[in-house]
C-alpha cells in the first residue's frame, strides 16, 4: 500500500483591523487527518483557522467553530460572507452579483476582536474528502457528520492547546441542525467538551416547520410572519407599519386564529371561515380566490410565484427581497431561486482567490462550494418507527447538563429556506430554558449578511453575546 501523504498546511501571519481594534493574528489554510479508533486515517479535512497572536493566557480568549449548511455545503457563505477576516462585497439591495472581477475586502466588521474563529469544511465539501480507509457513509448522516467535526475540534483543540478556553460552535442553516446533533456528540460522554455558546444562524431544527407532507398543518402557520414580512417589503400588505410590527402581528394572527382554524379542517366554516380568509389575504397581499382555491393553505413556493405574478416576477427562496423573471408567467411555482445565482458567482471567485492566493493553500482539486457528496444523507436520528425529526431535544440536553450554555438564534425576516416562526417554535418547547436563549432579526433573508447594514449588526449581537459570557 502506498504511504498517506502527510496533511498539507499553509501557515500565515496577518494583520486586521476588526471592530475598530487593530490585531496581528496567524491564518491556518490546511488539512487535519481524521483517524478511527484504531488511528487509521478515514478523512481529510480541510479548515480555515484564523487565531490571534500574542496571547498569553488563552483561557481568556474564546475559540468559535464556525460552518455551513446543506447538508453538502461548505463553510464559504460564512467565511467569505460573514465572519472571516476579509469578505466578498456583493450588492446589498438584493440585486444580481454579475460577473468577474468582485470585490473582496477587508471585514471590519468580524467579530474576531473578540473571538479566534475555526471555519470548517464537512467530510465531503471544500477541499475536505474521505480518504484511507474511510468511507463516505461513515460521514454523511445527520449524526455521522456531527460525530466527524466533533472528532475534527477534539484533534483541533489538542493540538493547539485551546482545551480550557471559553468555546462556541455555530453554523447557518443545516448547520442549526448540525449544532445540535453536535452537542450531543461532544458533551454526551463523560470526558465532555463543555461548550459556552451555540450560534444559530437561520435555524432548522424542527423539520416539520419545513415539511409539505399532506396533513401537516404546521408549516402553513410557521411560513405566515415570512410571508407577510415578504409581502409588505413589496408593497403589498402591511403598509405604514414597520416590519417588526407587520411580523409580530403575523405571528399573533398565525398563532391565535390561523393554527385553529387549520386544525378545524372542514369544519370551518361560515363567518369563522370568512374572518381567517380576510385576514389571511391582508397578511399575505394574495386574493382571496386564489386562498379558497388553495383551501386557505398556500405552500410558500407557490406564494414565490403568485405574489408578483401580476408584475411578471417570481421573489426569492433564500430572501424574499429578490425577484427575477420565469421563463414565462404561467407556473405554478418560480423555475429558480433569483436569490441564490444571485450570489454564488461571487463567492466562488472570493473564496478560491483568497485561499489560494492570499492563504498560499493551493492543492490541484477543486473548492466544492455546496451539492454532490455522492451519496445519500441519513436523515434518521433514532432506531424506531419515529419518523419526526426533531433535533431541538439535544440542546435542551445539554442547557440542563450545562448551566452556563447559552444560545443565540439569528433570522431574515424574508427567509423562506428556514423561516423565523419555525425557529421559535422550536426553541420555545423541547427542554429548552427561554431565560439563555437571544433572538436577533435582521431586514434581509437567509444569509442576511449580504445586506450591508446586516453584516455588521449580525457581527455586533454575536459580539455582544460572547463578551457577555467572558467580562
Amino acid at each position: 500500500a502506498k504511504a498517506m501523504a502527510p496533511a498539507e498546511v499553509s501557515v500565515i501571519k496577518h494583520q486586521g483591523t476588526f471592530n475598530g481594534q487593530k490585531m496581528n493574528y496567524t491564518a491556518t489554510a490546511g488539512e487535519t487527518l481524521l483517524k478511527n479508533r484504531e488511528g487509521k486515517v478515514i478523512a481529510r479535512v480541510y479548515s480555515t483557522a484564523y487565531v490571534k497572536d500574542g496571547v498569553k493566557d488563552t483561557s481568556k480568549r474564546p475559540v468559535s467553530f464556525i460552518y455551513n449548511g446543506g447538508p453538502g455545503s461548505s463553510s464559504v457563505w460564512l467565511h467569505m460572507g460573514a465572519f472571516g477576516p476579509k469578505v466578498v462585497e456583493i450588492p446589498s439591495n438584493a440585486e444580481d452579483d454579475g460577473a468577474a472581477p468582485f470585490k473582496i475586502k477587508d471585514n471590519a466588521a468580524s467579530f474576531l476582536d473578540v473571538s479566534d474563529i475555526v471555519f470548517i469544511d464537512p467530510v465531503g465539501t471544500g477541499f475536505s474528502k474521505v480518504d484511507g480507509v474511510g468511507k463516505g457513509t461513515d460521514f454523511w448522516g445527520v449524526h455521522e457528520d456531527a460525530q466527524s467535526i466533533a472528532n475534527f475540534i477534539r484533534v483541533w483543540l489538542r493540538e493547539n492547546g485551546r482545551w480550557n478556553s471559553p468555546k462556541y460552535i455555530g453554523g447557518e442553516s443545516y448547520g442549526t441542525t448540525r449544532s445540535a446533533a453536535l452537542i450531543r456528540a461532544l458533551s454526551g460522554r463523560f470526558d465532555d467538551v463543555s461548550i459556552n455558546g451555540i450560534l444559530l444562524i437561520s435555524t432548522i431544527l424542527d423539520f416539520t416547520v419545513d415539511s409539505g407532507a399532506d396533513g401537516n398543518e404546521m408549516v402553513y402557520m410557521a411560513y405566515l410572519p415570512t410571508m407577510a414580512a415578504t409581502a409588505q417589503y413589496h408593497g403589498k400588505a402591511g403598509q405604514g407599519k414597520t416590519v417588526e410590527e407587520f411580523t409580530e402581528e403575523a405571528r399573533q394572527f398565525a398563532l391565535n386564529e390561523y393554527a385553529p382554524a387549520l386544525l378545524k379542517g372542514y369544519d370551518l366554516k361560515g363567518e369563522e371561515r370568512a374572518s381567517v380568509l380576510d385576514k389571511l389575504a391582508s397578511f399575505t397581499g394574495l386574493s382571496k380566490t386564489y386562498l379558497e382555491n388553495n383551501d386557505l393553505r398556500v405552500p410558500y413556493q407557490r406564494f414565490l410565484r403568485e405574489l408578483m405574478r401580476e408584475e411578471g416576477f417570481s421573489v426569492g427562496r433564500l430572501d424574499g427581497r429578490f425577484k427575477g423573471r420565469d421563463r414565462d408567467n404561467g407556473g405554478d411555482t418560480p423555475d429558480t431561486d433569483p436569490s441564490f445565482y444571485g450570489i454564488d458567482g461571487s463567492y466562488t471567485a472570493a473564496l478560491n482567490t483568497w485561499v489560494r492566493q492570499g492563504l498560499k493553500f493551493n492543492p490541484d482539486r477543486e473548492y466544492s462550494i455546496i451539492g454532490g457528496l455522492g451519496g445519500p444523507w441519513n436523515w434518521k436520528i433514532d432506531r424506531s418507527r419515529n419518523a419526526y425529526l426533531n433535533v431541538t431535544p439535544y440542546i435542551g440536553k445539554a442547557m440542563r447538563e450545562n448551566k452556563e450554555l447559552r444560545v443565540f438564534n439569528a433570522a431574515g425576516y424574508y427567509d423562506f429556506a428556514t423561516p423565523l416562526f419555525g425557529a421559535e417554535y422550536s426553541l420555545n418547547r423541547n427542554g429548552i430554558d427561554p431565560s439563555r436563549v437571544t433572538y436577533t432579526y435582521y431586514p434581509a433573508g437567509h444569509m442576511m449578511y449580504i445586506h450591508h447594514p446586516s453584516l455588521k449588526q449580525l457581527n455586533d449581537d454575536i459580539r455582544d453575546f460572547i463578551v457577555a459570557d467572558n467580562r
